[in-house]
């Protein structure tokens, strides 16, 4: 196989009309020729930290969609399903991603649970560590939440790490805010990126420092522009990931979309292809070709290097999709979950207090961090409730592995006036969360993810609308397609409910993300992520 066009050479930083000689898909031959063909080969773009689980789509119906926009490869923390299944969930995705034409590299998850300070479905030490980290299908060690871990010296997540360390693979870093000596001893034990980093300041310190810095455009948390401008200086120690990314967000485009950006801001072509083609590959030591001669034929066709529109993708020698339209097909997926509580009753969510002040989250768009911030109580018959008219909301986080009383906190900027939405994708453990204006709207909404063990949801007075996620409670089996249309209506109808949020969805699921400051709920109760400590609602 012959394919002929603009050769870019991101390494050497040079483009030229040429052809690329294919045979049992690896180039054989990369030469110049003289034909009019106007169309720039590159290699594909990686993804270079992703959570497939947070598409809510299996990993073969993520490549379907991946592949459209240009993307070859990614490197995947399978935390979220490890948190549900443990090391089953983990191989559930390896062998679903082995199905299809991609490459999926996949890593052990570091922080499984991720705190002592919820109910996860799972645990995974250091000896399900050791071998994973001997296990060739295992690229590294996903990302180190546990930062507390690193800089007290713990025992186990010290092991964990030591684990990497001998089978040479690399250890992933989650450190937001990390600054001065904490920084440098985190950077000390190992580990070698960070894609947290959410002030110019804070990425800058950590590059000098060694660390590679990856910048992240998901569905909730986005920091391109924040960082964007390190690029041009520091291009050869940064890549662009996703983290998150939900379904409706995938259809539209992937890191082509960043490459776009970055290059319409006047930064090098080269230096953007650099972190969205080649680092990732070198930093993991992934096999994937980058467009040289003996490497496997992993490349595409794009119209131009400012737009970046994707004409085709191949992998492995193999046309894997051209024009938006995807060539890999469907595949049996193996249903399996970890579900088990029984419906709530409205009584449920009741708070009882007498006090005049509360400790309420400020959820922030965009952002994974939140607030802490004080309002004044409304209490009805002795129940605090949520108080539409300064936007102070109940939510709640309800353990969904066994029968246990709701937590209960308060939340600013979901703006909901009417009704409650819930989801079973929480992170980092999965158990339902819920925001609503109303204990009954909140039950309802609830019992409405229990009754399809697994899901995202909003309820009415009117109106109900659910998106079943019946693999692990976070994924479907549908197409991408389909669950990006349902996932659409439902975050439509939160939003014709009042929601002001871009993605109300994504930003509910990281409410219970306990390792990212400041305050959070786990369904042990409202957590401090500063002190790393439960504190109370209740300001006395």
């Amino acid at each position: 196989m012959i394919i002929k066009g603009i050769i870019v050479d991101i390494q050497n930083r040079t483009k030229f009309r040429g052809e690329i000689e294919v045979e049992n898909g690896k180039i054989i031959d990369i030469r110049h020729s003289n034909h009019q063909i106007e169309n720039y080969i590159l290699p594909g773009f990686v993804d270079a930290h992703i959570h497939i689980e947070s598409s809510m789509l299996v990993p073969s119906e993520f490549a379907k969609i991946a592949v459209t926009h240009g993307t070859v490869a990614t490197v995947s923390d399978p935390h979220e399903i490890a948190n549900v299944l443990g090391v089953k969930g983990i191989e559930f995705m390896i062998e679903n991603g082995k199905k299809v034409p991609f490459k999926f590299n996949f890593g052990a998850p570091s922080c499984v649970p991720a705190t002592t300070f919820e109910s996860a479905g799972a645990v995974i030490d250091s000896e399900d560590i050791k071998k994973m980290m001997e296990n060739p299908d295992i690229k590294y060690l996903a990302e180190m939440m546990n930062y507390p871990g690193v800089l007290f010296n713990d025992k186990e997540v010290l092991a964990k790490i030591n684990h990497a360390k001998n089978n040479q693979k690399p250890i992933d870093g989650h450190a937001p805010g990390l600054r001065g000596e904490k920084i440098s001893k985190y950077i000390s034990a190992g580990i070698s990126t960070d894609h947290e980093c959410f002030t110019f300041e804070e990425a800058f310190e950590k590059l000098q420092k060694g660390m590679k810095v990856l910048i992240r455009e998901g569905s909730a948390a986005k920091n391109f522009d924040a960082l964007i401008d390190l690029l041009p200086e520091h291009y050869e120690n940064m890549m662009f990931c996703s983290d998150d990314k939900h379904p409706d967000d995938l259809l539209l485009g992937h890191i082509n979309q960043l490459c776009q950006r970055a290059v319409a801001r006047g930064i090098d072509v080269y230096k953007v292809l650099q972190a969205a083609c080649i680092n990732p590959v070198k930093h993991y030591n992934l096999d994937v070709g980058l467009l040289q001669n003996g490497d496997a034929a992993d490349f595409i066709l794009v119209n131009n290097l400012t737009d970046f529109n994707v004409l085709e993708t191949y992998i492995d020698g193999q046309l894997i999709a051209k024009n938006g339209i995807s060539f890999i097909e469907s595949v049996a997926i193996e249903i399996v979950n970890n579900f088990n509580v029984d419906f709530k009753k409205v009584s449920d969510f009741k708070f009882c207090s007498d006090s005049e002040k509360i400790r309420v989250i400020e959820a922030l768009d965009g952002e994974l961090v939140t607030n802490e911030i004080e309002s004044d109580s409304l209490i009805v018959d002795g129940n605090l409730v949520s108080n539409t008219n300064t936007d102070i909301l109940k939510m709640t986080v309800v353990n969904r592995y066994q029968n246990s009383i709701p937590s209960i906190a308060f939340i600013k900027n979901f703006g909901l006036k009417e009704g409650a939405i819930a989801s079973s994708v929480g992170h980092d453990s999965h158990n339902i969360i819920s925001v609503g204006v109303s204990d009954e709207a909140i039950c309802r909404a609830v019992n409405l993810i229990i009754q399809h063990k697994g899901g995202v949801c909003a309820v009415n007075s009117s109106e109900k609308k659910i998106l079943p996620l019946p693999i692990a409670g976070i994924m479907t089996e549908k197409s991408a397609q389909e669950t990006g249309k349902s996932y659409a209506e439902i975050d439509k109808m939160a939003k014709e409910m009042g929601s002001t949020l871009k993605a109300p969805f994504m930003t509910l699921s990281f409410m219970a993300l306990l390792v990212i400051p400041s305050l959070k709920l786990s369904d042990k109760g409202l957590f401090d992520g500063t002190s790393f400590q439960f504190t109370s609602l209740e300001i006395k």
